[in-house]
């Protein structure tokens, strides 16, 4: 039996086997479902936390806001949900944006943006921990 030079003899299903988008899909998918568990646990220690210093004045919000272990929880809570939001976005840019320019120009934005929002987040959170 000979085999013409362009054909193969493995399956159709060993010429597909791990490839997918870049090889990354199953990466993105626990990433993302780590993530989702991270923001979970982040909400439920920072929303009391929200939740008590909205019944306070002024001067008592900033004071509780500006402590340094709430600090650190707002700062990883806001890297967190940007971090979840890029991904997200990420794979809704990819499987819905046919056109491979305005895919490209799509996830340029994508990271910007959430760099963008995770920056004004992570201001306002140092500058009331700061005093400023």
């Amino acid at each position: 039996m000979s085999v013409s030079p362009g054909s193969s003899m493995r399956t159709p299903r060993r010429r597909v086997a791990g490839l997918g988008s870049a090889r990354s899909g199953t990466g993105h998918f626990w990433l993302q479902r780590v993530t989702a568990l991270a923001n979970l646990l982040l909400i439920l220690i920072a929303l009391p936390i929200v939740i008590w210093a909205a019944g306070q004045g002024q001067a008592q919000t900033l004071a509780i806001l500006g402590h340094p272990l709430v600090a650190i929880v707002l700062l990883l809570l806001i890297f967190s949900v940007c971090f979840h939001m890029r991904i997200g976005m990420q794979v809704v840019i990819e499987d819905y944006l046919p056109a491979e320019g305005m895919k490209v120009l799509a996830l340029i934005a994508n990271t910007f943006f959430t760099i963008a929002v995770g920056s004004a987040g992570a201001f306002a959170v140092l500058k009331i921990s700061f005093g400023g």
